[in-house]
């Protein structure tokens, strides 16, 4: 993936950099906007946009600061890791929010900068940079699931372009969006080598999409159907057949991105601390501590393993070398991720009680009821991105060096 030169401009350069955020911030960012968050990625689809957040988009696309790190040639920011790392710091100082985001940021711009063709590049990222298409992943099907080499969505060579038939399942806003890149087969004689990686237009004829209702109540997924669609060759990515080392290696960037507590994650994560809402529904002794010391004991040791998984993550992301991008340990970080993610909302959910559980009607507050939608969101965090079994397979063959043995 091309990106920006690592090397890291000295202390005082950076001091200049860190007043030009700071000052950029405050004449930018609306503070109306604080504590809000980022509609490309909502898991109930998107909201229409206030003028403010309009206008702080625009301006942060037109910065390039939103992938700050992806090369100024596509819009992107141009910067380095320490300068990509001021810009954090400054934005959550000031309250502010990335407002690009979604599936073009997290898995398929990244992925795209390092395998599409300059034609691709030129057509496909600035959009993504400028928070102005959305895309979704058409890789799941009803019969290919965790075994997705099985897949059967069939894209026939027609000279000038395919001609594709066949049924994604689980697309992750696929009735929002407006692209969809997509593993389908050009080979039926070859299971892996017979897939390719297609981009195409939601919008096209004969692309469907039909909402899947989940236990939350939310439909953030679809079943999305083609039937006879039309996609010139010029969106094949890659050569035929390269299609699995392609997507295998997006799914990299989208565990490296949810371990990071990107997307759903973090608004799971968002809010008031577990301690917080401990005192509220159980109380605090003399000493202000949360009342029933067994609970206090399994609070601190979720807290402990929760900034030590964020101190992971940035010490893995300060360690990274050159421009690899994320490799297999992004495995055991999602896992990590995944359990700490649920355990935060089994223990807010064991914390509030009856209060925790409630859907709708009266009794219940407005954060009490989006807990209950979140502890039964968060049965997700485990299977969506790759199960956890599917990661512990790749951490076992391709971390520790275990080899099936017949």
């Amino acid at each position: 993936m091309a990106t920006a030169p690592e090397l890291d401009r000295p202390a005082d350069a950076l001091d200049g950099f860190r007043q030009e955020v700071r000052s950029w911030l405050e004449a930018n960012f609306p503070p109306s906007l604080k504590g809000h968050d980022n509609s490309m990625s909502a898991v109930e689809g998107p909201t229409e946009e206030t003028p403010e957040q309009k206008a702080w988009r625009e301006a942060m696309g037109a910065k390039g600061w939103g992938v700050p790190t992806w090369p100024k040639e596509y819009g992107g920011g141009g910067l380095s890791r320490a300068e990509a790392r001021v810009l954090q710091d400054e934005m959550a100082r000031a309250g502010a929010w990335n407002p690009i985001g979604g599936m073009g940021v997290m898995m398929f711009g990244p992925t795209l900068l390092e395998y599409g063709t300059e034609e691709q590049k030129q057509a496909h990222i600035p959009g993504i940079v400028r928070g102005e298409v959305r895309w979704c992943q058409g890789y799941s099907e009803p019969g290919a699931g965790s075994d997705l080499a099985s897949l059967q969505t069939f894209a026939e060579d027609r000279g000038d372009h395919y001609v594709v038939n066949g049924q994604k399942t689980w697309t992750s806003g696929g009735q929002w969006a407006d692209k969809c890149f997509a593993l389908v087969r050009t080979d039926k004689s070859q299971k892996h080598a017979g897939i390719s990686f297609l981009l195409i237009d939601m919008d096209a004829e004969g692309v469907e999409t039909r909402p899947i209702r989940l236990i939350s109540g939310q439909s953030p997924f679809c079943e999305t159907f083609f039937t006879n669609v039309k996609v010139p060759k010029g969106n094949l990515v890659g050569r035929e057949g390269q299609g699995w080392e392609i997507g295998t290696r997006l799914l990299q960037h989208e565990r490296s991105s949810l371990s990071g507590g990107s997307g759903s994650a973090s608004r799971m994560n968002a809010g008031k601390s577990v301690p917080e809402i401990a005192k509220k529904y159980r109380g605090a002794d003399g000493e202000g501590r949360i009342g029933d010391a067994d609970l206090r004991t399994r609070i601190i040791k979720h807290e402990m393993d929760q900034r030590a998984f964020a101190l992971t993550l940035r010490r893995a992301a300060l360690e990274a070398k050159g421009n690899a991008g994320p490799s297999a340990a992004t495995s055991i970080m999602k896992n990590v991720g995944a359990r700490i993610t649920q355990d935060r909302a089994e223990l807010n959910i064991e914390i509030m009680g009856m209060q925790g559980l409630g859907w709708d009607g009266e009794g219940f507050s407005e954060d009490e009821l989006a807990q209950t939608r979140s502890w039964l969101w968060g049965k997700a965090v485990s299977i969506y991105g790759g199960s956890t079994e599917i990661q512990n397979n790749v951490i076992a063959k391709r971390i520790l060096g275990m080899l099936d043995h017949q």
